[in-house]
């Protein structure tokens, strides 16, 4: 159990290990309070290789803390698009402007003062004390509860908010001095490279292994043991690819819930007949010449799983581009691309448009 283990053991072969094997990236270069704290919002839930373009692109774009509070929310949303849970980046622009109100355009330096900032939890706290200012205190993610209940052979459920309480408590006083940041850094890097979250964990390679009770028994294969998820609710959506001409219909969802401020296509809940669809896009007064089903396709968010299915509708060319109604708009390919922030959820819809989405766009202008 963890409890009982000797953490103070693993300290120097593992700031031993990190010093030769970790990675070159682009927010370990220049590891500025503001920095840190963008790379680590971004990689939670999200693949590091997937993050490093939009990392650059991120502090490119707004560098500092104030150009980020000031952000409007259109550019905001497009420059994460792609990475999902948008909440991240609402939080981080409301965090931002609490800087500039109350701390002076910088993030605190104390790890109680960014605790009260808003999309900042204790592992983010830990990140950006320990990385940028030097604080001795724990980084705990699901990377390091992971090694942690290997290590020490803790079968106690990671997903129990106490055991995480439970590492944090336990790691503050083995935390070397003068070395927070890479000995945080370190533990998060071992379990992205040797002690690997899916498949079997490369215990030749990793500096814990004459110490490692789960190598000893040869139970890492259930560890660390996780509570089942609740299952995800079922949402099925009609989705509308509405054509006029070159344009398609984007309709801006409410600014508050799933997806809020984004652009979608216009969707009905439940899986419509062409009939049905055929009425609801005269009922929005625009005439349907050729109606198309597509494909069906699903995504999945943390909560809520949707089902799609879809249809391609070209309508009578508007000499007015303006939808009647709030929130809707017609918008060439190229503008939407540009422009409007739309979910990587309608990823398998986009395609019917020549519309790339997130870190595409930039990939097919590179080739």
């Amino acid at each position: 159990m963890l409890e009982e283990y000797p953490l103070g053991q693993l300290a120097e072969p593992l700031l031993e290990w990190f010093s030769v094997h970790a990675r070159v990236l682009p927010w370990r270069e220049d590891p500025s309070p503001y920095r840190v704290w963008v790379s680590e919002i971004m990689l939670q839930q999200t693949r590091v290789e997937a993050v490093k373009p939009y990392f650059e692109r991120f502090v490119k774009e707004l560098p500092n803390v104030s150009a980020l509070a000031a952000c409007g929310q259109e550019q905001l949303l497009k420059l994460w698009e792609g990475l999902g849970y948008y909440n991240r980046v609402r939080n981080m622009q409301a965090a931002a402007q609490t800087m500039m109100e109350s701390y002076d355009g910088q993030l605190p330096a104390d790890y109680e003062e960014l605790l009260k900032l808003k999309g900042i939890g204790h592992y983010t706290a830990g990140a950006v004390a320990s990385i940028a200012y030097g604080i001795p205190v724990p980084a705990v993610d699901g990377n390091v509860l992971r090694i942690l209940m290997r290590v020490s052979a803790d079968d106690s459920d990671i997903q129990k908010q106490s055991v995480k309480a439970k590492a944090e408590r336990l790691l503050l006083p083995v935390i070397p001095k003068g070395h927070a940041g890479a000995f945080n850094q370190a533990l998060m890097e071992l379990g992205a490279l040797v002690c690997v979250p899916n498949g079997e964990p490369k215990c030749s390679e990793c500096p814990w292994m004459p110490l490692c009770r789960a190598y000893q028994e040869k139970s890492y294969g259930r560890l660390p043991v996780k509570g089942k998820p609740k299952p995800r609710k079922i949402e099925e959506k009609t989705v509308l690819l509405i054509r006029d001409g070159q344009r398609v219909l984007l309709h801006r969802r409410p600014d508050k819930g799933l997806l809020a401020g984004m652009y979608e296509f216009p969707n009905l809940p439940g899986h419509k007949t062409r009939d049905e669809v055929t009425a609801y896009v005269k009922e929005m007064e625009l005439t349907p010449i050729k109606i198309e089903p597509l494909e069906h396709a699903g995504h999945i968010f943390s909560h809520i799983e949707w089902h799609m299915t879809g249809y391609m509708i070209r309508v009578a060319q508007l000499e007015d581009p303006q939808m009647p109604g709030s929130g809707f708009v017609f918008a060439q390919a190229a503008d939407a691309e540009e422009k409007y922030a739309i979910p990587s959820a309608f990823a398998r819809y986009t395609k019917y448009m020549n519309i790339r989405l997130g870190q595409e766009k930039y990939d097919g202008k590179n080739k």
